[in-house]
């Protein structure tokens, strides 16, 4: 994914969804709360459905990508659903390659200096850092970016409302991964007011991660 793109939306929701009719809802309330994003993960059977129907009928300024993609059928099938982006837990040249034939945004996995020297080598410039809250965090991300200053770093995996401003504060860090404020059980529940408020909550810590008050410059 392009650091533009993910500029315009710093919290990228991690969605399990079980009804693709919940779908359009969904992304309304995350836009109502200022999120204009979802990644819908391939982990249910109603996840390509629910990718149709919220590219069929949401506003233009939301965009709606397939997530937990593990390879290029479930790359196309995605893209055939009205996906515009997705995203993978690791890196598979070969979903890189169809993402770019294909034309839409791709953000794989990279965990390692190796992998990320890979990823370099496909001309993949943004990487999904997961599991983060597994592999150090931000002091990895900090360590990983100094000999590789050219790359953007989006960390999956623990984070949450506690550390979405530390992470957004550094500069390698143009967007976070998270599904507290789509959490499973709010999503089953049709809690979509919950959601929204969370999401709003969530895109107040990202814009004052981003641009800090004098007062309270990190």
């Amino acid at each position: 994914m392009t650091r533009g793109l993910l500029a315009s939306s710093p919290i990228i929701p991690v969605v399990v969804i079980e009804d693709a009719d919940d779908g359009p809802t969904l992304a309304a309330a995350l836009l109502r709360g200022g999120i204009r994003c979802a990644e819908i993960t391939l982990r249910t059977p109603a996840a390509l459905d629910a990718i149709r129907a919220i590219a069929a009928v949401t506003d233009p300024v939301f965009t709606v990508g397939a997530g937990t993609v593990l390879n290029v059928d479930q790359l196309d099938a995605a893209v055939a659903a009205g996906a515009a982006f997705v995203v993978s837990p690791g890196l598979d040249p070969a979903v890189v390659e169809r993402a770019r034939d294909r034309g839409i945004e791709v953000l794989p996995g990279a965990a390692t200096a190796t992998e990320i020297q890979h990823a370099r080598r496909l001309g993949v410039r943004t990487v999904k850092f997961f599991p983060a809250d597994r592999l150090g965090g931000l002091a990895t991300i900090s360590a990983l970016a100094a000999p590789f200053s050219d790359m953007a770093f989006v960390p999956s995996g623990g984070v949450s409302a506690a550390n979405i401003g530390d992470y957004l504060a550094h500069a390698s860090v143009p967007a976070v991964s998270g599904s507290w404020m789509v959490a499973r059980s709010l999503v089953v529940g049709r809690d979509f007011d919950a959601i929204e408020r969370l999401s709003r909550e969530a895109m107040g810590l990202a814009t004052a991660a981003r641009h800090p008050s004098p007062g309270n410059a990190r």
